[in-house]
């Protein structure tokens, strides 16, 4: 891997970040967000749990 790659891989991984304590903070996490493995298991429950809510399909508001 160049480092042009490892640049573009760190930018994503930001980016993803960014978006996760995004959509946290639409779901009401009250958590830190720097605890990200805390905050990824409530955001993977809260997903979850919209997905069943809505017959297994995404609901509009997870939508982008």
């Amino acid at each position: 891997m160049n480092r042009s790659q490892s640049d573009a891989l760190a930018t994503q991984g930001k980016q993803v970040v960014a978006s996760r304590k995004s959509l946290a903070e639409e779901l009401g996490y009250t958590g830190s967000t720097d605890d990200s493995a805390s905050m990824n298991v409530w955001l993977h429950k809260q997903v979850m749990t919209k997905l069943a809510e809505n017959g297994g399909k995404v609901p509009a508001s997870l939508m982008g």
